[in-house]
């Protein structure tokens, strides 16, 4: 009997890397159902056609790939412009230059490297790198706030105010409990909130975001995690933007001014 274990079928390797490609998707249109119509036709795209997967390249490559070709053949399409934040992060969105938010989501929250990506986007790798800076310039000149950080552990709070201070943003506080980050985010109403999920008296930072959403209305917001996947799977409301423990300074920097351009996100119902 062989030692040799099976490779796992195209099928189970596409699956493992779904949540991902829904989190990408999400965060490229502000929406969960947005996103996940956009990974759905990708799947369905495959299921037509798998010549886009060959042993030349990963399996993600090429996944994101597909998602790629049907995202700039639909033209990447935002939604329409309305009133308040929503309506100002459309019209910044319309007015960016093709591709570089793709580009920078992809480099730093999916960590692809500049090679795949000039894969996945069939682009050159010095287009990449130039299409990452244009967005790097655009998205962080283009909104700053008021930002609530809650976070329970000292350290890690105190690196994601740094982060997003140099932004131009400004943080409103940290709460390190569900109880402080409710009492704080009424006190001064946040632009946004970057939520732990799991706080320091075994509360919830999903279950806190949620109060205070009800409380203040609707504002951007990013969690963070160590276990993502468990938090993308397609059973019930999931955020629309989510960072992996333990984050890099970009994917932060990436996916603030990713969030600040939509006025709300779908939170987790508990």
């Amino acid at each position: 009997m062989s030692n040799t274990q099976a490779t796992p079928d195209l099928s189970d390797q596409i699956a493992a890397e779904l949540p991902y490609l829904r989190r990408y998707a999400r965060a490229l249109t502000g929406n969960q159902d947005s996103g996940d119509k956009y990974a759905v036709a990708t799947l369905e795209t495959i299921l037509q056609d798998r010549s886009m997967f060959t042993e030349e390249h990963p399996v993600r490559v090429s996944l994101f790939r597909c998602f790629h070709a049907i995202w700039t053949s639909s033209g990447a399409p935002t939604a329409e412009a309305g009133d308040g934040l929503n309506g100002r992060a459309q019209q910044h969105l319309a007015a960016l230059q093709t591709n570089t938010r793709e580009a920078l989501l992809l480099a730093t929250v999916e960590e692809f490297s500049i090679a795949d990506i000039a894969i996945i986007m069939d682009i050159d790798r010095d287009e990449v790198r130039h299409l990452i800076e244009v967005a790097r310039t655009d998205m962080q000149n283009a909104i700053s706030g008021k930002i609530l950080v809650i976070e329970d552990e000292p350290i890690i709070a105190a690196d994601i105010s740094a982060i997003v201070t140099e932004l131009g943003h400004s943080v409103t506080g940290i709460g390190r409990t569900h109880k402080s980050a409710v009492e704080i985010g009424q006190k001064v109403r946040p632009d946004m909130i970057l939520a732990d999920i799991q706080l320091a008296d075994n509360s919830s930072g999903i279950d806190a975001v949620n109060d205070l959403l009800k409380l203040i209305g609707d504002v951007p917001v990013i969690f963070i995690t160590a276990f993502p996947e468990r938090l993308l799977t397609g059973e019930r409301p999931e955020p629309a933007f989510l960072i992996s423990k333990p984050y890099k300074e970009d994917q932060v920097k990436s996916a603030v001014s990713q969030a600040m351009f939509f006025a709300s996100t779908e939170t987790l119902k508990v």
